[in-house]
């Protein structure tokens, strides 16, 4: 595949990971001349790994303990740093003087600059209400919230005194919001009352009301006013419940210091979810010692994060992204946060950001990237983009032709890191390597310590070939548990079902002979007609080189005792779907890619089905192609767009 960037000798040397790989070297006698063998001993002896990057991120912990890894008699039963006693908040708090620790910038124009020091001192203060108001470690606090600080301050406070912490963005619906924390019983909810959008301010007051009052676990509402204050208005939240404003949450604690509480390196410090889009969301417990040691590990070796980095990542909070980002104060860097659509006020919004504020990482989707294609921008040309060593893309697979657009319109010299992962783990099984090429389409390598492998059909590893990714190994970062599941069957049934105690991911993916590797959608939504198993990205790379198509979407849709592949396009204003550009589209998917791939039918809609984190829902669309009842319809961003896809099925 064709090297687009390699770094510099220079580059290379001035690494974290060249720095990491001498003390490896340094410590162990081991001579390890490139990633590969560095990679192969990280899996091969992973007691040694895990405590080197213990000692290399300089984690602070009451204890360590003298046992790094632990082997189970299963896979979930693994254990790694059974003895230590940490805690996360303390890790990511080490560094208290008056550089910037957040930067925010909301589409409305508000900005905000926080320091370390006042970070310190509102998590303290934050903490300490929290225990005054009787919080107890394994408590949980849930949060409806934008992408602001606040969000940060109440995860961070929730961590300190050992609480569990869960978000969700304030786009999601009413239903949406008690499907996720109706399950874990929060006692405090920390939400806004309002955000904007595109452009409009919009108030969720109301809807907050009506949450509260059918959560009966809560004991206090704590109500950020962030609508209020930029708008300059008086924030009334009389109808809501157990309510105290955020200032009042925290007017009569001093300044002290934290009141950290160590805990277990497994104890539960996020509740994620899963999309939720074919039943209630899966509740998937994470543990403080393993977020934070893979989070480290990824931010400082394979995305090269240094002490005064400015990072950015485009997320909600209701997106691991959001937690991956606010780790990154572990690694002394800057967290630099937006809120608001990412087009609005300007296209080039994200970019005069990037600029003005001299950002180091740019972190954003595919779709993103995508987006920007078809608007035609040229950053390159109109931004100074000097300070940008990485690019970031995640959410979908990241197309050949996309990576042609950053290196052609964004900046050339840029490690460009495709990324892949998800909540699962909380972070990424194949990802960046800030010492290697980045070639056309590829992810550049798996993550030090992840024994990811291919594996076809029968079980066995490919090279070249798509199939399963697993994982061969226990990682740290792996789930604790899932909530209220005793028996551990819902955990063992979301990961094993498909090997014997071997994780599979769920990603349809290739190892390429370059040793890079290739995501071609989730295996749930890979197409099978003839029996020939069929990734949905490779048929989007061709439909989307069309300029007259916004995105595409295709399923298999059960017929005549096989499976047809159904296509449906959203194209842009004052173009249709006419038999001249159906045939075209069919030639280039024929000719691109083989005949198999060439759907059976071609549909134009006005919008296609996401989750709320902004990815395409081909599980949904397939369940009503098929005249199936839509499980968990809250789950969706714009869930009335499934409309559009029932004419396949009457």
């Amino acid at each position: 595949m064709t090297i687009l960037w390699q770094p510099s000798e220079y580059q290379i040397q001035q690494t974290n990971l060249t720095a990491y790989l001498k003390t490896v070297q340094a410590q162990s006698g081991l001579r390890l001349d490139s990633y590969n063998e560095l990679h192969r001993w990280s899996i091969e002896n992973p007691s040694s790994f895990w405590d080197s990057i213990w000692k290399y991120c300089d984690v602070t912990a009451d204890k360590k303990g003298e046992i790094i890894y632990e082997p189970g008699e299963r896979f979930i039963d693994a254990k790694f740093f059974p003895r230590a006693r940490i805690n996360y908040t303390e890790n990511l708090l080490r560094k208290n003087d008056e550089t910037d620790a957040i930067i925010f910038l909301s589409e409305s124009g508000y900005t905000s600059r926080t320091s370390r020091s006042d970070l310190y001192s509102q998590v303290s203060r934050l903490s300490r209400a929290f225990v005054k108001h009787g919080i107890k470690p394994e408590d949980r606090i849930a949060a409806c919230m934008p992408n602001l600080p606040e969000t940060i301050i109440g995860a961070l406070s929730s961590a300190a005194i050992g609480a569990t912490f869960s978000s969700c963005s304030p786009d999601f619906g009413e239903q949406g919001i008690l499907d996720r924390f109706l399950q874990i019983e929060p006692k405090i909810f920390i939400c806004c009352d309002g955000y904007f959008y595109n452009g409009k301010p919009i108030d969720i007051r109301d809807k907050i009301a009506r949450v509260v009052s059918r959560l009966p676990s809560l004991e206090k509402v704590i109500i950020v006013p962030y609508l209020s204050k930029v708008l300059k208005k008086e924030l009334d939240v009389s109808s809501i419940k157990h309510t105290c404003t955020w200032d009042d949450s925290m007017a009569d604690q001093g300044d002290t210091e934290i009141p950290y509480h160590y805990s277990s390196f497994n104890h539960p410090l996020y509740i994620m979810f899963s999309s939720g889009t074919t039943g209630l969301p899966k509740c998937i417990v994470h543990g403080a010692g393993g977020t934070l040691l893979q989070h480290m590990k990824e931010h400082q070796l394979h995305c090269d994060i240094k002490p005064g980095d400015k990072v950015f990542y485009y997320t909600t909070c209701g997106w691991m992204m959001w937690n991956w980002l606010v780790s990154v104060l572990a690694s002394k860097a800057t967290i630099m946060l937006f809120d608001g659509a990412p087009f609005h006020p300007g296209g080039n919004v994200l970019w005069d950001y990037a600029s003005s504020e001299e950002i180091t990482f740019f972190g954003t989707s595919a779709k993103y990237i995508q987006s920007m294609e078809k608007q035609d921008a040229k950053p390159i040309i109109t931004h100074d983009l000097s300070s940008l060593k990485t690019i970031a893309s995640t959410g979908s697979p990241l197309m050949p032709e996309n990576f042609d657009f950053v290196y052609n319109n964004i900046k050339k010299d840029v490690c460009l890191s495709s990324i892949s992962g998800g909540t699962d783990i909380i972070s990424c099984f194949v990802l960046g390597n800030p010492n290697g090429p980045v070639r056309r389409g590829e992810i550049q390598t798996a993550g030090l310590g992840m024994a990811i492998e291919i594996w076809n059909e029968e079980g066995q590893s490919v090279t070249g070939e798509k199939g399963e990714l697993v994982c061969k190994q226990p990682m740290p970062c792996m789930p604790v548990k899932f909530w209220n599941d005793e028996d551990q069957q819902r955990y063992l049934d979301a990961y094993f079902s498909r090997f014997s105690d071997v994780w599979a991911h769920g990603d349809f993916a290739e190892q390429t002979v370059d040793g890079g590797y290739i995501i071609y959608g989730r295996s749930d939504a890979t197409l099978n007609p003839g029996g020939v198993r069929i990734g949905t990205a490779e048929i989007y790379r061709q439909v989307e080189q069309f300029e007259e198509v916004i995105e595409s979407v295709a399923v298999g849709q059960e017929w005549e005792g096989d499976t047809r592949i159904l296509l449906f396009i959203v194209l842009k204003t004052g173009h249709e779907l006419n038999e001249a550009l159906t045939d075209k589209i069919k030639k280039q998917i024929r000719d691109g890619t083989s005949p198999r791939h060439v759907p059976a039918k071609i549909y134009q809609v006005p919008d296609i089905p996401r989750t709320r984190s902004g990815k395409i829902t081909e599980l949904a669309i397939r369940d009503v192609i098929h005249g199936r009842e839509i499980k968990n319809s809250e789950a969706l961003a714009n869930p009335e767009s499934l409309e559009n896809f029932r004419i396949c099925y009457e």
